[in-house]
């Protein structure tokens, strides 16, 4: 768990990566869905057709479908799920089914070092290079250090006002989960400002322990 910017994503593809762990995403399975022909894919096709929200008992139907796969036979990482206190209440019964242990864990960062992390991003068009101008600048002002005829791109969403925004959203929807899982003392918190390794470390020694 962690705010937009935090570095979720990226620790949990270096779990996937080095753990052999896969990084289950509700909004990949609802994509994969979209052009899926089975019955399960059928109702989730005919809520989404009218703009309709997904209720909880289909997505943890459709997290116990895509989990219950061989390669989730040694436990998983959910990016996405659970958004909502009651879709944690049926992943407790799930994860009893499936004999796995539970572990929520919150890459912490403070709000003002978000802020610059989403709004000082820059990339490379040719490349794809990211980099910040408050952490990681190229070299030469605005131009990317493999491409310097390349002049930096930055993202129209990567702005003060929706960064703000989606922070709020974040911490509306969140924050029950976090006091969820606060209440039965399995809420871990690993510092996330910190370097990439020294990060994955952290949450490497809550995994494997």
């Amino acid at each position: 768990m962690g705010a937009p910017g935090a570095g979720k994503g990226t620790q949990a593809r270096l779990l996937q990566e080095r753990q052999g762990l896969p990084q289950i995403s509700t909004g990949d399975m609802f994509r994969a869905l979209k052009n899926a022909d089975t019955i399960l894919a059928r109702e989730v096709q005919e809520i989404m057709a009218v703009g309709g929200l997904v209720p909880d008992e289909l997505t943890i139907r459709i997290v116990q479908d895509r989990t219950s796969q061989e390669d989730c036979k040694n436990g998983y990482i959910l990016d996405g799920f659970p958004r909502t206190t009651p879709q944690a209440e049926k992943l407790e019964d799930l994860a009893k089914e499936q004999g796995h242990e539970l572990k929520a864990i919150l890459v912490d960062v403070p709000a003002e070092i978000l802020e610059k992390r989403l709004t000082g991003r820059r990339s490379c068009p040719i490349c794809g290079e990211i980099y910040n101008i408050y952490f990681k600048p190229p070299m030469n002002d605005n131009v990317c250090d493999l491409h310097p005829v390349a002049e930096l791109q930055h993202r129209t969403d990567d702005n003060l006002e929706t960064v703000n925004k989606r922070q709020n959203e974040y911490e509306e929807k969140t924050q029950p989960l976090l006091d969820y899982y606060k209440s039965s003392n399995r809420l871990q918190s690993v510092d996330g400002t910190g370097e990439l390794e020294a990060i994955y470390s952290e949450i490497e020694k809550l995994i494997v322990d």
